[in-house]
């Protein structure tokens, strides 16, 4: 699914042709999505966009009158077309822009989401979240602090949204292994001097997917329709039975939490 770098690509993406112009209308095909599309977007016309943000792996657009929250779930994407484009059966809702183009989500397994607050800061889905990765409070010390007594797996622990958002599966597992910790070590067990390398590897790792444009795998493109390079550069994540590039030991594969996970046996020793 796309993750923390995939959905700041696509933010990046369509923040030129939202941001400042307003929306017309919003056409909705298919409101029934992972929840029911929020029914205030369905009347929402002639509203300006103020702004566009992100939150965890939230899309956040900024109007006049409130905040439309969208989510690309397993297989959702966005893409900025002109208003007479050719409309495929997985595009789901189109957000009508008053400069001849339109916001066009389509998701295939309909598991996204596109809904609406007036109050950003008791938004439900926002309540319970991490300090954002890239911030700086998400630090050494506050992961140290934030991982006594855990007895959950590491790689569990980092991909929690309660701790920190967005650390998504394919970048937990790039993070352990330049980290060289083993995913399956207990959380609790964590020294400060590991913290301050997880904390510092998982924003390079980040910063530098997000550079790239995202990781494409399988659904995944930016609002161009060009694919995310990453997956180019991915060490471990996808590469079972291939040389490790540190060492050339096998990368086996491992189910943590129902998660694919991936590790170099010998860089990763379960210490």
């Amino acid at each position: 699914m796309p993750e923390l770098p995939e959905v700041e690509t696509a933010l990046r993406g369509i923040n030129p042709y939202l941001k400042n112009f307003t929306i017309e209308k919003i056409i909705v095909r298919q409101p029934q999505l992972r929840w029911a599309v929020s029914p205030e977007l369905m009347a929402l016309s002639n509203v300006k966009i103020i702004d566009l943000t992100r939150r965890a792996k939230y899309l956040v657009i900024h109007t006049e009158q409130g905040y439309i929250i969208g989510h690309l779930g397993m297989s959702g994407s966005v893409r900025v077309v002109p208003h007479d484009s050719p409309i495929d059966k997985h595009d789901h809702v189109d957000i009508v822009m008053s400069n001849g183009k339109l916001l066009r989500y389509n998701d295939p397994r309909r598991f996204g989401a596109w809904l609406w607050t007036e109050n950003l800061n008791e938004f439900h889905l926002f309540l319970k979240l991490g300090p954002e990765p890239l911030s700086t409070e998400f630090n050494a010390e506050y992961l140290f602090k934030k991982s006594r007594k855990k007895t959950t797996a590491l790689k569990t622990f980092l991909m929690d949204n309660a701790v920190v958002v967005g650390v998504g599966n394919i970048y937990a597992n790039e993070s352990l292994f330049l980290c060289g910790l083993h995913p399956l070590k207990l959380a609790g067990n964590l020294t400060r001097k590991q913290c301050e390398l997880i904390v510092s590897t998982i924003k390079e790792v980040l910063i530098k997917a997000i550079e790239q444009g995202g990781t494409t795998l399988k659904d995944f493109l930016q609002p161009d329709g060009r694919p995310g390079y990453f997956a180019q550069e991915l060490l471990v994540y996808g590469n079972k039975d291939k040389p490790c590039p540190k060492c050339g030991t096998k990368i086996e594969s491992l189910v943590i939490a129902q998660r694919n996970s991936y590790i170099c046996p010998h860089c990763q020793k379960k210490r």
